[in-house]
């Protein structure tokens, strides 16, 4: 995984992480001219407890996303994850809010 840290980047307990990940604090101005001058700013990334993030997942900037989440593999994370859902896509949406009936499915295994 790489982790580009210009800002803090905060994991909770229980976390996992799939391979090839990325979790990206920098960003750059849209304006060209601004940008060549070499300016950069970063906002922080948290991560909740419990969280699953899939392979090759992208989690940018300014991000925080919630406890129980379950990120699928190869998206790409723009905006706040809330508690218990399941996000995929690109860009990442919630696909899924998970329940007590997702819980039980593995207690009778």
């Amino acid at each position: 995984m790489t982790i580009l840290d210009c800002a803090q980047v905060k994991f909770g307990d229980n976390v996992l992480i799939g391979p090839n990940c990325g979790f990206y604090t920098a960003e750059h101005p849209l304006d060209a001219e601004t940008r060549n001058k070499g300016f950069e700013y970063a906002r922080p990334i948290i991560i909740g407890n419990n969280v699953w993030i899939g392979g090759s997942v992208t989690i940018l900037s300014g991000v925080t996303i919630g406890n129980n989440v379950v990120i699928g593999a190869g998206a790409v994370v723009t905006k706040d994850v809330p508690d218990n859902c399941v996000i995929a896509g690109v860009p990442a949406k919630v696909i899924k809010t998970t329940t007590n009936h997702d819980t039980n499915i593995y207690r009778k295994l």
